[in-house]
């Protein structure tokens, strides 16, 4: 079995899900936000501005920044309802409407009666848009949170620019969790890019399309025909038979993951092809990929089921 971002027919795309501007919290008018992000060779970015009153509920209009190199999908970072440890939800919505009905927040305090974040979230789905947790490690989202979200595709495994400012970058721990109750889910990792301080160009998607077109890299991450990366490649995961069979660009570690403490990691200089066996992950339901190259940059396949 081919994962299908490596089996569907395309080519991949390099994009950024979680952006900001100045019509947020972010340095930057959207233009020069789009602009450096394709001056840096990336194919998309969707520019996620929080979308709370404080701030006129934005979702930034990136249409006229498109071209036959460049493109952008709408969406925001939504706001609304309190989390287990007192603070307000951040939800991640790429493929939003320009018309999204906001919630009833207006900063970035939860107050009572307002929508809760799995209903925000349960919208924002319905609307159209691919939902992320967004960076459970930095929000302090406990598991019941995350467990509570059931509109959500995927989790925020990577955002640099948490990585960066907090050293509390990753949600892989949320992530195989989730998969452990048996949720279906994809990973992301993200730059959150404000561009006050080095957040930006970090961690971003590989999108498998036929077009740099936005509905058609939407349909392709609701797939799951993506993988996410801090510049490796992947060029193949494959489920054969008793092993998993990773091909990539040039790394030093291969390391298949499964559930609980399953794991097996193959090392070595310049590997570019690499065969795990699965003889530790039979009570997996799950499996992910993870390769690293020299430089400690990391690359991740999304999970895919094991084996029965």
């Amino acid at each position: 079995m081919q994962l299908s971002a490596f089996a569907k027919p395309g080519r991949f795309f390099r994009g950024n899900l979680h952006t900001h501007s100045n019509l947020s919290d972010g340095v930057l008018d959207p233009v020069e936000v789009c602009r450096r992000y394709k001056a840096e060779g990336y194919d998309f970015i969707s520019l996620t501005d929080h979308f709370v009153g404080q701030y006129g509920y934005p979702i930034a209009d990136t249409v006229p920044f498109r071209d036959d190199a460049f493109t952008t999908i709408l969406g925001a970072e939504l706001h609304s309802g309190r989390m287990e440890n007192g603070e307000i939800w951040h939800i991640l919505a790429v493929g939003l409407p320009a018309d999204f009905p906001p919630p009833a927040a207006s900063s970035f305090e939860p107050v009572e009666a307002q929508e809760t974040g799995p209903e925000l979230a349960e919208r924002a789905r319905e609307a159209g848009a691919f939902v992320a947790i967004a960076h459970p490690h930095w929000s302090g989202l406990t598991q019941e949170d995350a467990r509570s979200l059931d509109a959500a595709h995927a989790v925020e495994a990577y955002n640099h620019g948490c990585a960066t400012g907090c050293d509390r970058g990753e949600g892989f721990h949320t992530l195989d969790l989730l998969l452990s109750e048996g949720r279906n889910l994809t990973l992301v990792a993200t730059d959150d890019a404000h561009f006050s301080e080095p957040d930006h160009f970090g961690g971003w998607v590989m999108v498998k399309a036929e077009q740099n077109d936005p509905d058609a890299l939407l349909e392709a991450l609701k797939e799951g025909a993506f993988y996410s990366s801090q510049g490796p490649e992947l060029r193949n995961v494959m489920l054969d038979g008793d092993r998993v069979v990773v091909e990539c660009s040039a790394v030093t570690s291969v390391i298949l993951q499964g559930h609980g403490s399953a794991a097996k990691a193959i090392h070595g200089e310049s590997l570019t092809r690499a065969e795990l066996p699965l003889g530790r992950f039979k009570d997996s339901p799950w499996l992910r990929v993870t390769v690293i190259d020299r430089a400690g940059r990391r690359a991740w396949s999304n999970p895919f089921p094991a084996a029965k």
